[in-house]
């Protein structure tokens, strides 16, 4: 039955609402301090944080931003389990890290996280520890694989399986 479910709604990520501006409804505004967002992800009851690593001429980052986070029914589904956050991995912007130490976007993406390419969508649990099987590099395909892998996350699949093993046992639309 919850397969079925999941199947229904992954078939309507297809018809869609209008899209709205991704960095007004599907990032939420940060004053930099992961390790205060961490305690408002656990106040708000939230599975965890996730945090797109981009940069300014990254014609995937554009595409992901314009024909996937534009997406109401994305954007509703994500903020609803998780505080969004984008980090510039050439950003000289001084930040605190999950530990509460201070760094610059550009040395908490490649220092700390190794994150060369983008996009990469990364995963947090709420003790601020990247989620095992909870990074994806690139754009995906479309909203509805995208879609996956939020429940992929929020279900916990990765516990047991990869996404790429995930994907193979959904239905297709």
């Amino acid at each position: 039955m919850r397969i079925l479910a999941l199947f229904l709604l992954l078939c309507s990520v297809g018809v869609s609402a209008s899209p709205r501006d991704p960095e007004r409804y599907f990032f939420d505004q940060s004053f930099g301090d992961f390790s205060e967002e961490l305690q408002t992800a656990r106040d708000q009851g939230k599975q965890g944080i996730l945090i797109m690593f981009e940069m300014d001429e990254c014609p995937f980052c554009h595409r992901m931003k314009t024909t996937v986070l534009n997406r109401p029914e994305v954007q509703d589904y994500f903020r609803k389990h998780f505080l969004i956050f984008s980090v510039d991995i050439e950003g000289d912007i001084e930040i605190t890290d999950f530990q509460g130490k201070p760094t610059t976007m550009k040395d908490f993406a490649f220092k700390q996280y190794r994150v060369r390419a983008t996009p990469v969508f990364q995963f947090f649990d709420l003790q601020g520890k990247p989620i095992k099987r909870g990074r994806y590099t690139g754009a995906t395909k479309n909203a509805e694989e995208f879609m996956l892998l939020g429940k992929y996350i929020v279900e916990k699949k990765y516990r047991d399986t990869s996404f790429t093993k995930y994907k193979r046992q959904m239905p297709r639309c």
